[in-house]
């Protein structure tokens, strides 16, 4: 399975012992793959430097973190060019990433991403829906 994190779900995972954490590990252990851009990486960088994200977890822990999700992920460059998301464009690099990527899934917590539900042939879901779908997985 190909699977988009959000930025969101990346620094919750980052920043929380939760189910953004424990989706990020179930994507890793079952070899599932996750489909990042350097975009979101670099949304990532400038999100952890927030001082509400560094009491919770200092530069050195951010950096370490980003450099094991950058050599577990495959890194998709964008191409595609096109405005979905009315509400905040700056969500497309989201959506791009998980199109460019062939991803099967979007996990977010972002409201004007899930209630797309779909974008092409990608699934938009929260945290919670995709732990379902892994465990559903499971047990087929």
């Amino acid at each position: 399975m190909k699977i988009t994190l959000d930025t969101n779900v990346l620094i919750s995972a980052l920043i929380i012992n939760g189910k953004s954490r424990t989706l990020l590990f179930e994507i890793m252990r079952r070899k599932h793959e996750l489909i990042l851009s350097k975009e979101i990486l670099e949304e990532f960088t400038e999100v952890s430097r927030d001082l509400k994200i560094r009491r919770y977890v200092n530069e050195e822990d951010a950096a370490a973190y980003l450099r094991d999700l950058a050599s577990l992920a495959r890194i998709v460059q964008i191409k595609s060019k096109f405005s979905v998301v009315k509400d905040d464009p700056d969500d497309d690099v989201i959506l791009r990433t998980a199109h460019d990527g062939n991803a099967g899934y979007l996990v977010t917590g972002d409201k004007h991403l899930v209630k797309l539900k779909r974008f092409r042939k990608t699934r938009i879901v929260t945290v919670d829906e995709m732990l379902r779908i892994l465990r559903s997985k499971l047990t087929e």
